[in-house]
């Protein structure tokens, strides 16, 4: 009779001795002792030594980190962690129209922890209090929601202002022991957010020092460091990238947060779930039923005191490389595979990268561009843009853009997509419409009128909602058949109050979602995408500007660019 083979050596046995062992068995580890891992050949294992030699090999988790069971269920899950917001460029406009009244809004709804600071870092003599003054003159005139007198001082008293130039090195000695002061005394537990308003030519010189001092290392276990930057990030694709390797040489790409501030625009956030959230919409999304797609961004207003930055900037590089280019992506982009930051993002790419490139044939076809002139809004009389404070009377900036662009994926192959924006148009209005195809075959040839193609709008500002045409008998005896609306506003349907952009990003950024803010490679394929429109005009002559009056909808060309195929701008 054979001998029975001896169990296999693991927990709860024993490992048998060499002469217990048949002779063509072999022999386990003699170090495995009663309860210890067995180490074994490769080929040798079962599925039961298999997992306890995995369970040898684990690793230990790391320590949980206590918290504080006095805190549980007290904080809002949208509550960011305690931390010291550093704000440069806090003397500047865009501080005081719009991050100021922000952060005051995200503290009136209790959406900032308590342990949370803010320095205010500028150029001017400012002592605390003196700067605090400034800033709640600042929040009467720009906030969307007046506080209480008791939430403006609570809000106030954590503000104090760090005078210094930005490329001085012991401004930011002194700010780094600053900050390591208030970790100290307000349990701030060394998280920093650090929030870029300044000109972009500081932009470098700031990242580097932060890098020199250390400030942007984040601890062992804790302590996170983040750095919000405004646009325009870069000025063309070359100085993207080197914007982007500076930036990379001190901070990683999961913490940099570049904010475009119509992003975080409630009904452009919407316009995810409208189409990842319903059903019916996604089947038609596509080149089948779309006929073609319009983006339009009007403003009513002129440069206002911008007159020098907009000499440098013009439309293409202030509003169609960030705002109209991110809104298409939106709109072309396959559904990601996870609401997340990254495969959000992803998509977002993968469509800048589709978007046709124009050489200069094309440029010259479907790019119009265009810059106002004198003319009337509402009655009132507008100068041209020539005449605007700190601007060329020679100037040959573009106030005006119109465009179509191509999509070359599977999904949009053929469909064209239709840009446009402009200053001094006759109302302020942002909208995304997609105009479905007509009905291969018209049925009611005896009907006094026929209705137009279905079309789905998205009006992102100022009457935020969303329209669907379609046609419909008009009650009689007649068959006529008119094209009608459904409309849906946000204002009429919800009662909460919608908050600011720069309200959602900056929480957003404290919270450390980047799901709307742009990553390094988005930048940068977008701005490849607008780049040979840039450089085909600096190979043109001289544009004939103005070409346009003010109060009306952008020169002739723009309404011949769609008349071409047989189509028109939407009348917003």
């Amino acid at each position: 009779m054979a001998t029975k083979a001896p169990p296999p050596p693991g927990r709860g046995t024993r490992t048998p001795t060499k002469a217990a062992t048949p002779a063509k068995r072999q022999t386990p580890n003699p170090g495995a002792a009663d309860g210890m891992v067995p180490a074994v050949a490769a080929g040798s294992l079962s599925i039961r030594e298999e997992r306890l030699a995995h369970d040898g090999k684990r690793r230990r988790s790391p320590k949980s980190i206590e918290v504080n069971p006095l805190r549980k269920g007290l904080r809002l899950e949208r509550v960011p962690d305690p931390h010291v917001m550093v704000l440069f460029g806090a003397t500047g406009d865009l501080s005081h129209r719009k991050v100021f009244p922000a952060l005051a809004q995200l503290w009136r709804t209790n959406l900032l922890p308590q342990d949370w600071q803010l320095v205010a870092i500028g150029r001017r003599a400012y002592d605390d209090k003196a700067f605090r003054e400034g800033v709640r003159d600042s929040l009467k005139v720009n906030s969307r929601v007046p506080l209480e007198p008791a939430v403006e001082r609570q809000f106030l008293d954590r503000i104090t202002y760090h005078r210094g130039d930005f490329d001085a090195d012991p401004m930011y000695d002194e700010l780094a022991e600053r900050l390591d002061a208030i970790d100290a005394s307000h349990a701030t537990a060394g998280n920093r957010l650090f929030y870029l308003a300044t000109q972009p030519s500081a932009f470098t010189e700031i990242v580097a020092q932060l890098g020199r001092t250390g400030l942007d290392h984040e601890h062992h276990g804790g302590g996170w460091r983040r750095i919000v930057i405004e646009k325009p990030f870069g000025r063309d694709l070359d100085s993207a990238r080197r914007l982007n390797r500076e930036v990379g040489k001190v901070f990683r790409e999961a913490q940099v947060y570049r904010i475009d501030h119509y992003l975080g625009k409630e009904t452009v956030r919407n316009l995810l779930v409208f189409r990842f959230a319903n059903g019916i919409f996604e089947p038609l999304w596509n080149r089948r039923y779309v006929d073609h797609v319009q983006i339009t961004m009007a403003e009513s207003l002129g440069v206002e005191e911008r007159g020098s930055f907009y000499e440098e900037t013009g439309a293409v590089r202030d509003v169609v490389q960030n705002h109209l280019l991110q809104l298409l992506t939106l709109v072309a982009m396959e559904p990601p595979a996870t609401f997340d930051a990254e495969a959000l993002r992803d998509e977002k790419v993968k469509v800048l990268r589709a978007v046709d490139r124009l050489d200069r044939m094309r440029v010259a076809a479907d790019v119009v561009r265009g810059q106002y002139g004198p003319g009337w809004i509402e009655g009132t009389r507008a100068a041209g843009y020539r005449a605007e404070d700190e601007v060329d009377a020679q100037s040959e900036t573009e106030t005006f853009v119109a465009m179509k662009l191509n999509i070359d994926d599977w999904r949009w192959s053929g469909v064209p997509f239709y840009l446009r924006t402009g200053k001094r148009l006759p109302k302020r209005a942002t909208e995304i419409a997609i105009q479905f195809r007509d009905v291969p075959h018209r049925l009611f040839e005896g009907a006094q009128s026929n209705p137009e193609p279905n079309l789905l709008a998205i009006r992102i500002q100022p009457d935020e909602g969303i329209v669907l045409r379609f046609g419909s008998k008009v009650p009689g005896l007649g068959l006529d058949i008119r094209t009608v609306n459904m409309d849906f506003t946000y204002g009429s349907a919800f009662s909460a109050d919608a908050p600011e952009a720069y309200e959602t990003l900056i929480l957003d950024a404290m919270l450390g979602d980047a799901s709307l803010f742009t990553r390094a490679d988005e930048v940068e394929a977008a701005w490849a995408a607008v780049d040979p429109i840039l450089d085909a005009w600096l190979d043109e002559p001289a544009p004939e500007f103005p070409n346009y009056d003010a109060g009306t909808w952008g020169p002739p060309a723009a309404d011949r660019l769609m008349e071409r195929a047989g189509r028109r701008w939407r009348r917003i």
